[in-house]
């Protein structure tokens, strides 16, 4: 396992000037975060220009991508144009939202198999992430999608579990099927809080992972509208230096 960090957490920034500081707070690893309602990294911009935007971010940065994520769900031609930007670059993992609650099962193992067999031909791992509102926001859910798609997997964001509708039940069913992992601090009443004063326990966590053999990403992800008054630096700092010290 390693540690890498979401663009996302600096995603009030232009997304070069997040690249420029998530370096300079000691990451190496980074994930590319995708929204067409952000001005930080909007899947449409990059799609428009691919070369391009690999020419800029290279001469930009020098953080490793090792994932992509989307936070709406995306259209096929834009998923299969950045599952070809993330062949290029070397990035094996992807991860998009599954679909709203009240959507139809079948409807979402439908969209599922056709960004399958896209991510599959690109050689890209494919998963839905687990999150409130969405048809993974309860852990048995999640796990049929997985079960009923062969081959997608669940980035796991054990904070809607933490805090979410479902909080206080086990997820543990989850792990067999993990293929990627955000984290953040979190309380049962508050998504994200100081790093050292939430509820979620980072060894236990790397033990259920370790145990399914998961040498993948921990992929720090924190919300740039939620840090309130504290030291986001120095928040990224910790939350780093924690998960490090976990994995030696």
């Amino acid at each position: 396992m390693y540690v890498s960090v979401t663009s996302r957490c600096l995603g009030d920034l232009p997304f070069l000037d997040a690249c420029s500081l998530l370096a300079d707070y000691g990451y190496t690893r980074i994930e590319f975060w995708l929204d067409e309602n952000s001005d930080h990294l909007k899947p449409s911009e990059v799609v428009a220009d691919i070369d391009g935007f690999i020419s800029r971010y290279r001469a930009a940065s020098r953080l490793t991508p090792v994932a992509f994520c989307f936070e709406q769900p995306v259209e096929v031609e834009t998923f299969r144009e950045i599952a070809r930007l993330a062949k290029l670059m070397r990035v094996a993992q992807i991860t998009i939202p599954s679909t709203p609650l009240g959507t139809p099962f079948n409807a979402e193992i439908e969209r599922l198999q056709e960004l399958l067999q896209i991510s599959t031909a690109a050689g890209l791992q494919l998963s839905i992430r687990t999150k409130t509102g969405h048809l993974t926001e309860d852990a048995h859910t999640a796990v049929e999608l997985c079960q009923a798609v062969n081959g997608v997997g669940l980035s796991l964001d054990p904070s809607y579990y933490i805090c979410g509708p479902h909080k206080g039940e086990s997820y543990d069913q989850v792990f067999p099927y993990v293929y990627h992992v955000y984290l953040r601090d979190t309380t049962s009443d508050e998504i994200q809080v100081q790093v050292g004063l939430g509820e979620v326990d980072y060894s236990r966590l790397i033990s259920q992972l370790r145990r399914e053999d998961y040498d993948r990403t921990l992929s720090v992800d924190f919300f740039p509208d939620q840090y309130g008054d504290l030291d986001r630096a120095l928040e990224l700092r910790k939350m780093r230096m924690l998960l490090e010290s976990l994995l030696i």
